[in-house]
């Protein structure tokens, strides 16, 4: 029998005070939940190619004007690391997804040693199957990875970010945590941020609501809008901000790859489509009739196709016909608000940020509640969340503790994550020098392992004192 309840027990220090504006000292980790996909392979190598001046930054949102000089932390200071269920090298997936068209010709080899360097940082996750492990093992291993990572690599603090499978929603009743739930509560227990760019349970799960609530973390999510959501995050503002009437919208998606093969599930697909759905009912104030159906089709590779149908009545009842066609490449859609997404929590996370992020309800298809629906606010909401970013401490807003997931000191292992050495990045860019150096001692995380909440009914989340790379 597990326990009802999931808590964490940690402390760390608060965190350094830093000028307005001032990028964070030292690397920042971004810890991927399924490091080994598509979306992840395309962030790494992403995030190396633009460091190196190789691509553009396109897609990053981030990387536009109004977000530089908020603090961000620079692309060129993200260390990669992970848990995922397969063994396929970094390496050798990059090399399957240029291939396929996903990323350029040449890419891969190009930044070969990033997308190593990555691989080696990333461990088994789980539960496999045979795994006899409680619920609370397996939080207590895999806090214990991420706590080794931020040590090893001296960060000054990193982001859990779940880009994995989407999994079945958890059933009623059910005695253990979906593998979603354990992630995120090591992710806590560890000190560190968490984003939820899956539809999968997380920390939207009763069990872990507490520690949430009580961890002086920042946390983000949930589903990723990449395509047809996000789509629909525009055009049913549009109608109704013309007072046209939408009858009915009807949607089809054709997915391949890892997401068509997941989303087969009935189970799985209703958890995507309900944010799908959802956002017609906060744009349009009520939901037409319609539905949205998922096809898996597996020759489309990373590729997926979004229909949309959409009925509407306009002036004296005149019927008219919207049809939209959505073709693009998931893993190149996601990856730059994946990277966005860990600048912008971990810059939280260092301003003492805690609890939901509604900011941050841009990137996602089931945002926090509270958050507007239509893109264009949004939009407005995240321009305005990263100018509080970059100001005065006063001007942030509602502040936890000051939790840091850093580590102490570091073992004496490499550090950084960027592309070492290499230079000419443009003005006003993240610096192109590779992230981190060598840790300066050997440390273990100011903090306790326990599995309920301490004395004062604190869900504590462990962290570690700062390590600085030299």
């Amino acid at each position: 029998m597990q326990e009802a309840a999931v808590s964490t027990s940690a402390t760390s220090p608060s965190t350094p005070s830093t000028p307005p504006g001032t990028p964070p000292v030292g690397p920042v980790g971004v810890w991927l939940i399924g490091a080994r996909g598509s979306v992840a392979t395309t962030a790494v190598a992403g995030c190396a190619a633009i460091t190196a001046g190789l691509h553009a930054p396109t897609g990053m949102v981030t990387e536009t004007a109004p977000f530089l000089d908020r603090g961000l932390p620079t692309l060129s200071s993200l260390v990669f690391g992970g848990h995922d269920t397969t063994s396929c090298p970094l390496p050798k997936r990059a090399e399957e997804l240029a291939a396929g068209g996903v990323l350029p010709h040449g890419l891969p080899s190009a930044v070969h040693a990033e997308l190593a360097a990555a691989d080696a940082e990333i461990r088994p996750g789980g539960p496999q199957p045979g795994d006899t492990r409680t619920d609370e093992e397996l939080i207590d291993a895999f806090t214990a990875d991420i706590r080794a990572f931020i040590r090893r690599r001296g960060l000054a603090r990193a982001v859990v970010v779940n880009v994995a499978s989407t999994e079945p929603l958890p059933t009623d009743g059910a005695e253990r945590l979906p593998s979603s739930s354990l992630y995120a509560a090591a992710a806590l227990r560890a000190g560190c941020p968490y984003v939820n760019f899956t539809p999968s349970t997380g920390l939207h799960h009763p069990r872990l609501a507490d520690a949430a609530r009580t961890s002086g973390l920042p946390y983000a999510g949930r589903d990723g809008k990449t395509g047809q959501t996000l789509l629909r995050s525009v055009l049913g503002p549009m109608f109704a901000q013309r007072a046209l009437s939408v009858r009915a919208w009807s949607g089809t998606n054709l997915l391949g790859g890892g997401d068509g093969a997941a989303l087969a599930d009935p189970a799985a697909a209703a958890a995507k489509n309900a944010g799908k759905e959802r956002v017609l009912a906060d744009t349009l104030g009520s939901a037409p009739e319609g539905e949205v159906h998922i096809d898996d089709v597996p020759s489309l590779g990373d590729w997926k196709t979004a229909w949309d149908h959409i009925a509407f009545d306009g002036f004296l009842g005149t019927r008219m016909v919207l049809q939209t066609t959505w073709q693009g490449c998931d893993s190149a859609l996601a990856a730059p608000l994946i990277l966005d997404l860990a600048r912008l929590t971990s810059r939280a996370h260092e301003r003492s940020l805690s609890g939901p992020l509604p900011a941050l309800a841009f990137y996602f298809k089931d945002p926090d509640d509270g958050a507007p629906a239509a893109l264009g606010e949004q939009y407005a909401a995240l321009v305005d969340f990263a100018q509080q970013l970059g100001g005065d401490a006063a001007g942030v807003g509602d502040r936890g503790p000051g939790r840091v997931a850093a580590a102490e000191g570091g073992d004496g292992g490499p550090g950084g994550g960027g592309s070492a050495g290499r230079e000419g990045r443009p003005s006003g860019r993240a610096d192109v020098a590779g992230g981190g150096g060598r840790g300066s001692g050997r440390g273990e995380p100011a903090g306790a392992d326990g599995p309920v909440t301490g004395p004062d009914g604190r869900g504590a989340v462990g962290g570690a004192a700062g390590g600085e790379a030299s």
